[in-house]
């Protein structure tokens, strides 16, 4: 478990995955704002586009989805979740939630293709959604999802997820052994076990089951790997008092040019690299971003 203090003082915690399940989960973002008198413009909450799927749990309070696009203002669309149990798929943009009041909740980030090879779920009529849990997994996952809400705190919420998980993992895992900890081992791996399966090897067949697997093509999975490295090569930079220098970090990871990472960074995130990182510093709503550092 990892703390991150808060900018304004809401607790927020990290806990990584098992060693038996890192392939299969990427992590667990735990927040709560309960007890803090805030003022209704800094309840928004910023999060990336992500090839991830999430399990969600609201324990207290609740919140609402912000039309894709629109900007985090109190004037903006947006919708309740309408359930105390949520379910995304992978989100090719980035998104906005907006708290009502005081609210705590906890996300369970999943690799596509380890929750395809547990439930079946066709992964990709998921993408750019998020709703109710009961509609997009089995009863056994519905029956723990529940029993996780009757949980006691945080740390024995996600050992109820992780009880659950495990055995499940172990019996559907790949043989291969799989990289996830970042994006682009995790795409690269994944890549080469759909190269390698036993039936169909050609460029088309391992695309479509790349596809099948996380729901996205595997030239969109690359280019969360190089956002991510860039991400955190700059924050390392910045760690050692540099500003980061996006035109040579551009080069080392993979892009054409720093124009190219700039729109891939707006892609997905909504911000250009420098605001961005500025954001993360002076914005409470960035938390998830200050997680990963």
């Amino acid at each position: 478990m990892l703390p991150t203090p808060s900018l304004l003082g809401a607790p927020t915690r990290l806990y990584l995955p098992r060693p038996s399940l890192v392939a299969c989960v990427r992590g667990t973002m735990v927040r709560s704002t309960l007890g803090l008198d805030w003022a209704d413009e800094q309840r928004f909450n910023h999060f990336p586009a992500t090839p991830l799927c999430s399990l969600g749990w609201w324990f207290e309070g609740t919140g609402e989805l912000l039309a894709r696009g629109a900007p985090a203002a109190l004037h903006s669309p947006r919708r309740p979740y309408g359930s105390r149990l949520v379910f995304g798929g992978p989100q090719t943009g980035p998104s906005i939630t907006w708290n009502p009041g005081p609210a705590h909740g906890m996300m369970v980030m999943l690799m596509p293709d380890a929750l395809q090879s547990l439930t079946g779920l066709d992964v990709a009529a998921w993408v750019d959604r998020i709703g109710d849990l009961r509609e997009a997994l089995p009863a056994d996952w519905v029956a723990m999802a529940e029993a996780v809400l009757a949980q006691p705190d945080d740390a024995r919420r996600v050992a109820c997820v992780e009880d659950f998980l495990e055995p499940r993992w172990q019996a559907v895992r790949p043989q291969r052994p799989l990289q996830a900890q970042r994006y682009q081992d995790w795409a690269q791996s994944m890549a080469l076990r759909a190269a390698t399966s036993s039936v169909g090897r050609s460029l088309r067949q391992v695309e479509r089951r790349i596809k099948h697997w996380a729901g996205q093509p595997l030239r969109e999975l690359r280019g969360f790997g190089r956002s991510e490295q860039v991400f955190f090569q700059a924050l390392a930079e910045a760690d050692e008092g540099q500003r980061p220098r996006w035109a040579e970090l551009a080069e080392a990871t993979g892009y054409a040019d720093q124009s190219h990472l700039c729109r891939e960074t707006r892609r997905i995130t909504g911000f250009a690299p420098q605001e961005l990182m500025q954001r993360m510093t002076h914005d409470e709503g960035f938390w998830s971003y200050r997680l990963w550092q």
